[in-house]
């Protein structure tokens, strides 16, 4: 179906990347905005790059112009070229991905798409190249429990990325049964905090199976939207006032420990993605919190953001198309995704998961 990527593994006792040089020298993490147990470190650059070109999940699905599907829904095609596309059954690791547009799509690992015959959720970053051959998709089913279709074509969640500890478990473990207990986890604990003020949304967290639908249920939404506004409103406000400085991330701590860290190639591509980001961060923040703990210091938060050598690099190419390169240290993993389409070069993406 895809090009086939090349796979590259580099194991080194000290491994400093491009993109941790460029770290060190041109972003700087300032003052946090916190809010109850979440701290939000906002991120400038030195410089960005236009990013214009590159279509969302989200907007290619709004717009019918990205269709994802089930392996086995898909059609025999025919490439450029003639030679036939053969597509098989239905799986749980597995989706096909078309992107009809003429602008690159961008992927982020997180993102969650609802239907088919499972809910499920991006397993790593990567670029679909316009008017694309069917792709396929590296997933995990965030819906145990579930295999009867209820669409035929699935849609994003669009008010949320999963929470950094189920989409730790897709990025860095890579390991379905991981992604179902981060899942099941996070549903005991919404139902047991939802309980003493919503007795009946309690039961109905407890009945569904979807990630989607915990996180969709009203008494949650509202708890977690109780942590997200503030924070939202305060960094939708200072991104503009920040404009001029080139805001381009973020890096978060829950319970006073940081735990993550994302960082885009452009202010404009932080904006379209921060709704959902900020309320993946609240959402961890409303499954683990705790009732005491010191706040971090900014000091802590550029450590961890300047801290990206590690022991061990595995970099997949489709060639002209992107590099995707997973960093390994001592105690985090950094997942950075650079663009290799014409005029780019950059790197879109890059999230940091604290161990």
């Amino acid at each position: 179906m895809a090009r086939k990527l090349a796979i590259f593994i580099f194991a080194v006792v000290s491994l400093a990347t491009a993109f941790a040089g460029e770290v060190r020298s041109g972003y700087k993490v300032l003052a946090p905005i916190s809010h109850g147990n979440l701290t939000i470190f906002p991120v400038v650059a030195a410089s960005t790059h236009d990013t214009s070109e590159f279509l969302t999940l989200d907007e290619g699905l709004r717009s019918g112009d990205v269709v994802v599907t089930e392996a086995g829904r898909v059609q025999p095609l025919v490439r450029r070229g003639g030679r036939p596309i053969l597509v098989g059954g239905g799986e749980v690791n597995r989706l096909v991905l078309v992107n009809n547009s003429n602008r690159p799509l961008l992927l982020l690992a997180g993102e969650i798409v609802t239907g088919g015959k499972q809910d499920r959720v991006i397993g790593k970053d990567r670029i679909v190249p316009a008017h694309s051959d069917p792709v396929d998709l590296s997933v995990f089913c965030v819906e145990p429990g579930r295999w009867t279709e209820v669409s035929s074509n699935f849609k994003g969640m669009s008010s949320q990325m999963a929470q950094p500890s189920v989409r730790n478990k897709a990025m860095a473990d890579k390991n379905q049964q991981a992604v179902w207990d981060s899942v099941r986890s996070a549903q005991e604990t919404a139902a047991v905090k939802a309980a003493p003020a919503a007795p009946a949304a309690a039961a109905e967290v407890r009945g569904t199976s979807s990630y989607a639908g915990v996180m969709g249920n009203s008494e949650v939404k509202k708890q977690v939207d109780e942590i997200a506004a503030p924070v939202q409103r305060d960094y939708q406000g200072l991104i503009r006032e920040l404009r001029g400085r080139n805001a381009v991330g973020v890096v978060a701590a829950v319970n006073g420990r940081i735990i993550w860290a994302d960082v885009f190639a452009s202010t404009s591509l932080l904006e379209k993605y921060w709704p959902k980001l900020v309320r993946s961060y609240a959402a961890e923040a409303y499954i683990v919190r705790t009732s005491s703990f010191a706040k971090p210091d900014t000091r802590a938060a550029q450590d961890f953001l300047d801290n990206l050598e590690g022991r061990r690099q595995v970099s997949e190419v489709e060639p002209g198309v992107f590099r995707q390169t997973e960093i390994t240290g001592d105690g985090f993993k950094v997942f950075e995704l650079t663009s290799l389409l014409p005029k780019t070069g950059f790197d879109l993406h890059l999230a940091k998961a604290a161990e």
